[in-house]
């Protein structure tokens, strides 16, 4: 009597739909990132939208966003929650803070600042659909410019300039509360074309490290090439 040897794909199935919260607000199922869209049936940008038991969520594209990338990799630790206040250094069209705005809910805010008037412009109707990102056009050199900001739980860092340490770490001294998070990415190109990332990545947490402690870090490849994302505490 011959037996099957064919997995039941009832199974298989069940398996595959399996989704976990793999921190606070951000789901996995397969290999899908996902925050839940607190406005169902709506994009705002060009995401994927899935339906899961009733409940609709936005698909995260690690591809497009640096912090997801870096859960792809395997980030251990995302400190955002309900409630959590941001600072947001380089938000750009506000693509990433979407996200974040889906997890912190609407007793959180993003403090996006933005140089790019281009960029900007792009921002200001994302930010009035989402209510809880407010957005700030300046330089995130210069922290006095937006000095009327409230200290803040995270700040988030994603700019491409060769002083990107030094940024953080004045927005840093400046916003961030005692104990609070920072998340930065390094973009080894924008700070020397010259010379290898490791070696780059390796100088850039050293001045880090003086003023933070280093949680972690992650190279982002394949998603973003040369790219390093940093997760930190003050201390």
């Amino acid at each position: 009597m011959l037996v099957s040897r064919n997995i039941c794909p009832i199974k298989a199935r069940r398996r595959y739909d399996i989704m976990d919260e793999i921190f606070h607000g951000v789901f996995r199922q397969g290999k899908s990132i996902l925050t839940p869209n607190p406005r169902p049936g709506r994009k705002l940008f060009t995401e994927q939208l899935l339906k899961v038991k009733d409940e609709e969520y936005r698909v995260w594209d690690p591809n497009r966003s640096k912090p997801a990338a870096a859960i792809a990799k395997g980030l251990k630790q995302f400190p955002l929650k309900a409630g959590s206040k941001i600072l947001y250094l380089g938000i750009a069209s506000g693509q990433t803070a979407s996200y974040f705005s889906d997890i912190i809910g609407p007793g959180g805010v993003v403090y996006g600042v933005e140089i790019s008037e281009r960029c900007f412009r792009e921002l200001l109707p994302t930010a009035q659909a989402l209510g809880n990102i407010v957005p700030i056009l300046a330089d995130a050199r210069k922290p006095e410019t937006y000095s009327w900001t409230e200290h803040v739980d995270i700040i988030m860092e994603d700019v491409a300039t060769n002083d990107q340490s030094e940024i953080m770490i004045r927005n840093a001294e400046r916003f961030l509360k005692p104990g609070g998070f920072a998340m930065m990415v390094i973009k080894s190109r924008s700070i020397d074309v010259t010379k290898e990332p490791k070696d780059i990545y390796k100088r850039e947490l050293e001045k880090l490290s003086k003023h933070f402690k280093i949680i972690q870090s992650l190279e982002l490849d394949p998603f973003e090439k040369d790219h390093l994302f940093i997760l930190m505490r003050k201390e």
